[in-house]
């Protein structure tokens, strides 16, 4: 049995579509941020040491970081599933961006939001940070432009990975200015997996 230890408006989401997608069966445990400081609960840490969200228990082993349940869970349980050929130049652009989502382009999304809580005392930054997220979320967009999908012609674990940076860029409202990445954003959040998800994981502030 797959078990998703699993935090509302979380990156841990993605997690449960992956596993929609496969259409594998799985188990979820449920823990909630705290509504004033919005961290993650006591419970994480019970589980995991880093105390993060997702933590998957699978085969007597806890897994964490989402791009490498990702890539484990589509090695071991997909079939080949969802990953591009790994002889073809496909499969080295989908690690890029398995790796890029968490690398590079989520931390001035993250310093966007935390500055954004300083008030006047983060003004300075912003320069910089607005300067970092164009940079990066122009790349995307370039790489969508004319296509449906980040690698080939079908979903794969790369739109699964990515799917979290789409969907905060669309809460933060800056999808007006990417609209090939409105269109995937809206394209992948009307898959049935991924409605079936939401249905299972519970609020997300992010759909």
């Amino acid at each position: 049995m797959i078990t998703v230890h699993h935090l509302n408006d979380s990156r841990s989401q993605r997690i449960l579509w992956l596993l929609e997608e496969l259409e594998l069966p799985y188990a979820i445990v449920h823990h909630a941020r705290d509504p004033d400081t919005r961290l993650a609960p006591p419970s994480l840490q019970a589980v995991h040491p880093l105390g993060k969200s997702p933590v998957v228990e699978m085969d007597g082993e806890l897994l964490i970081e989402s791009g490498a349940i990702v890539e484990t869970l589509l090695r071991r349980r997909g079939g080949g599933r969802l990953v591009p050929d790994p002889a073809s130049a496909d499969y080295d652009r989908y690690l890029q961006w398995l790796h890029y989502a968490e690398g590079s382009a989520m931390l001035p999304v993250m310093l966007r939001l935390y500055v954004s809580r300083l008030g006047e005392a983060g003004t300075p930054l912003h320069p910089r940070i607005e300067s970092e997220t164009a940079n990066h979320f122009g790349f995307i967009e370039a790489s969508l432009r004319g296509r449906d999908w980040l690698v080939g012609d079908r979903l794969t674990g790369a739109d699964i990975q990515m799917s979290f940076l789409g969907e905060i860029a669309k809460a933060q409202g800056m999808l007006p200015r990417f609209p090939a990445i409105a269109a995937w954003v809206a394209r992948f959040q009307a898959r049935p997996a991924y409605a079936r998800a939401l249905a299972k994981g519970g609020p997300y502030a992010f759909a």
